[in-house]
């Protein structure tokens, strides 16, 4: 039985989905990568994980369904580049508003969204608690793809812990999706390394935030190294992401909050 929500007839949503189903909404972007990824690169590692997640998930007994990608997200740090398709915070808010008003009439009572790009997740974190107190839905939000900056070590090229954008990691992956569409002989070394030397702000998990846009780094757009890049590290990279998706697929299947109207 399929388990893409949209191959499903209506009737079937009602007679087949249950309070203890989860509803997963893989979400990405159109943008700018450079000149050697494609625009849909967020949106492809995103669906890719979120597949094979559910494919793994149900093998171990999860009720888990696969909603349509949500492919154009907020892109606005990429704005100059010619190709970025990106929605405003507020149309976005109201996208995803409307979707769980929408979910909110089938039985199922958790949504997941598996986000593949750096720039919804403030919004998704607002979201998830408006879905919460308008709709009384369980909402999450998690990561498509955990993968790290390159090291330096291993072949790998020294990102400095910058490579967030076009580098090492999200190459590789893409090499291992898509290699049709990544072009090596464009791969360009472009890290802040400057950003190395503070210890709170910066990227990749350090504390203190602050606004950018992409070319704020250097007219490429990239902010990360993809020499060195290869689908032998992408599959890892790919591998790893999907067995830490399922791994929070089980605790969201095992977490509950309380029922509300």
């Amino acid at each position: 039985m399929t388990r893409k929500f949209a191959e499903l007839s209506g009737p079937a949503v009602s007679s087949i989905m249950t309070d203890h189903s989860i509803l997963v909404v893989p979400i990405g972007a159109v943008e700018h990568h450079g000149p050697h990824l494609p625009l849909l690169t967020d949106s492809l590692t995103a669906e890719a994980v979120a597949d094979a997640a559910i494919t793994l998930g149900l093998d171990a007994g999860l009720d888990l369904w696969q909603l349509p990608t949500l492919s154009l997200g907020k892109s606005d740090e990429h704005y100059w580049a010619p190709g970025t398709l990106w929605l405003s915070a507020s149309t976005l808010m109201a996208v995803l508003e409307d979707l769980g008003r929408s979910i909110a009439s089938t039985p199922a009572s958790k949504l997941v969204f598996m986000n593949g790009h750096g720039g919804n997740v403030a919004l998704l974190q607002v979201a998830v608690r408006q879905l919460r107190r308008m709709f009384g839905l369980q909402t999450f939000v998690m990561p498509a793809m955990r993968v790290a900056a390159g090291t330096g070590e291993s072949g790998e090229p020294d990102e400095f812990g910058q490579g967030i954008h076009g580098g090492y990691a999200e190459t590789s992956v893409v090499m291992h999706l898509r290699p049709d569409l990544v072009d090596e002989s464009l791969f360009a070394r472009n890290v802040p390394e400057q950003m190395a030397g503070y210890q709170h702000l910066g990227f990749n998990g350090k504390p203190v935030q602050f606004g950018w846009l992409s070319n704020d780094f250097g007219p490429s757009g990239v902010i990360g190294d993809p020499s060195g890049a290869s689908a032998e590290a992408g599959r890892r990279g790919f591998e790893s992401s999907v067995a830490l998706a399922v791994e929070a697929l089980h605790e969201i299947d095992r977490f509950s909050l309380p029922a509300r109207g």
